[in-house]
């Protein structure tokens, strides 16, 4: 995605808002396919040599469940997305290492189908010793015997 920082007004903001391929993001290398464009509504502006954007991204992707082995999509969405980058005098600058290195970091890295991925996983054991609450103790001393 590309910044024209001749089109932003000087010391103020430009909305941006819009759709663009997601196919340059490379999400295949994180083991996800953009089934979608990527989907953004941003405000940018130009600050002591540099260029900032923040704002709200959202992509539709293609996982392949760990547990099912079967595709499944899940939209994406990064919000708040901001950025900053230290520009020269160029008046195009490309801001999608930013975007990409954003949305890889919500990818989980062991999709599931059944949304597990999204949510706090609890570890349950079946048959817990129980505790003798008048001595912590009591439990680690059975092991010496």
């Amino acid at each position: 995605m590309y910044i024209h920082t001749m089109q932003i007004p000087q010391g103020g903001t430009l909305h941006l808002e819009g759709e663009e391929d997601a196919t340059p993001l490379g999400l295949e290398e994180a083991g996800a396919e953009a089934v979608g464009p990527l989907r953004y509504s941003l405000d940018v502006g130009l600050s002591e040599g540099g260029l900032w954007a923040a704002g709200r991204l959202s992509v539709r992707v293609r996982f392949t469940c760990v547990v099912t082995l079967e595709p499944f999509e899940r939209e994406i969405v990064v919000d708040p997305f901001a950025m900053q980058k230290i520009i020269g005098s160029e008046e195009r600058i490309d801001i999608t290492p930013e975007i990409r290195e954003d949305i890889q970091l919500v990818l989980p890295a062991h999709p599931r189908a059944d949304n597990a991925a999204f949510e706090p996983i609890s570890v349950v054991t079946q048959s817990a010793p129980q505790r003798d609450e008048a001595d912590p103790w009591a439990a680690l001393e059975k092991f010496k015997k």
